[in-house]
């Protein structure tokens, strides 16, 4: 019998309660032991068989516990981290990895000279979008591609119930720091380090004390540019991705149903999970054997939980994980570099990144 790995969930807000539990719940490998809610036991009424700390310091004595995952406010995630990793405990971080490249720089350090697992969270890998576009430019179906572009973008006229930090002027807050790693680290999986970046930083609506639009154009060379967008006014939702390339273009609406399916209580099981309907399927539109073709290609189903199953894989085998703290680390001197570079009003070399491999490169 393979061994279970008892979890200790930190944080039951959105990302506990959507992100993790579900996969945690129904995954075999996987056995969600406690989680850590301050003031309440709502993770208890969805899953009667945890038991429920009030702090990650009570969490961390128990010998029950062989991995922690944590989804807190950011502004924890670095002193959380640092507690769990030094209390001999696999960890698994939300992202973002930290609220700057300094703790994320500790974090790294300290990921690597200990003998436990540290990986940020990266669900949007996981995504059926993200994946089909994977698919499609390995097999070289746009040619060379030189332009790509990302958007993450919501319509929300009035502050967020329950989650006001996230616009209060506090390290960590922010659209950026909030989506930013997401659209990052997928281009980063798709095309490696960029050269230089550009980035527009602003602040839309009057209530919000901190960012809530970015636009980052990040220049790999050789003619390949990433256009990440996200911002909180858009009602009317264009393409979620625009890729083109020398042979064709690909164009994707919509967004993959995971996320609205485990806000709805749904759990991630049977064979249709990740699965898009076929109206959101998108659209390419290339030349093969010399003849246009303009064809609808089915979307590859997503599913969060292949993340949860590469970790199993490090957790047993002492490896280091697809979701490294390297990655972690660079999404946010990115996201440093994107302040800089929108508050000087010109590009900025990359540098200062950590030359690691990718998944898929």
């Amino acid at each position: 019998m393979e061994k279970i790995i008892r979890v200790g969930l930190v944080g039951y807000g959105m990302s506990g309660r959507v992100f993790h539990a579900p996969f945690l719940h129904t995954l075999p490998q996987y056995e969600l032991t406690a989680v850590v809610e301050r003031n309440r036991n709502e993770a208890e009424q969805t899953y009667p068989y945890v038991s429920t700390e009030r702090s990650i310091d009570a969490l961390l004595k128990r010998d029950d516990i062989d991995l922690i995952v944590i989804t807190t406010p950011n502004e924890t995630h670095y002193p959380y981290t640092m507690l769990a990793l030094e209390a001999g405990k696999d960890v698994v971080l939300e992202k973002p990895f930290a609220n700057n490249t300094q703790e994320a720089a500790k974090l790294v350090s300290l990921g690597e000279a200990s003998d436990n697992i540290l990986s940020v969270y990266q669900n949007r890998r996981y995504v059926g979008d993200f994946k089909t576009i994977q698919q499609i430019i390995k097999q070289g179906s746009l040619g060379k591609v030189h332009e790509y572009i990302c958007h993450f973008d919501r319509y929300r006229t009035e502050p967020r119930p329950g989650n006001a930090w996230r616009e209060k002027n506090i390290p960590g807050s922010g659209i950026l720091f909030d989506l930013g790693p997401h659209v990052i680290d997928q281009a980063l999986c798709l095309f490696g380090l960029p050269k230089t970046i550009t980035a527009f930083v602003k602040n839309q609506r009057s209530f919000s004390e901190v960012d809530d639009y970015f636009e980052l154009r990040l220049d790999f060379g050789d003619d390949c540019i990433a256009i990440l967008k996200s911002g909180m006014l858009v009602k009317e939702m264009g393409p979620r991705y625009a890729v083109h390339g020398t042979q064709g273009s690909y164009l994707k609406y919509g967004d993959d149903p995971q996320e609205a399916l485990l806000k709805q209580w749904h759990l991630p099981v049977g064979d249709f999970w990740g699965v898009e309907e076929i109206s959101y399927h998108g659209l390419l539109h290339t030349t093969i054997n010399h003849k246009d073709v303009r064809q609808f290609i089915p979307t590859l189903p997503g599913n969060y939980g292949t993340y949860y199953t590469n970790l199993y894989d490090s957790i047993i085998n002492r490896k280091k994980p697809q979701e490294s703290p390297a990655h972690g680390f660079n999404t946010i001197k990115l996201v440093e570099l994107a302040f800089e570079s929108s508050k000087l009003g010109k590009s900025l070399a990359c540098e200062g990144l950590m030359d690691v491999p990718y998944p898929g490169r």
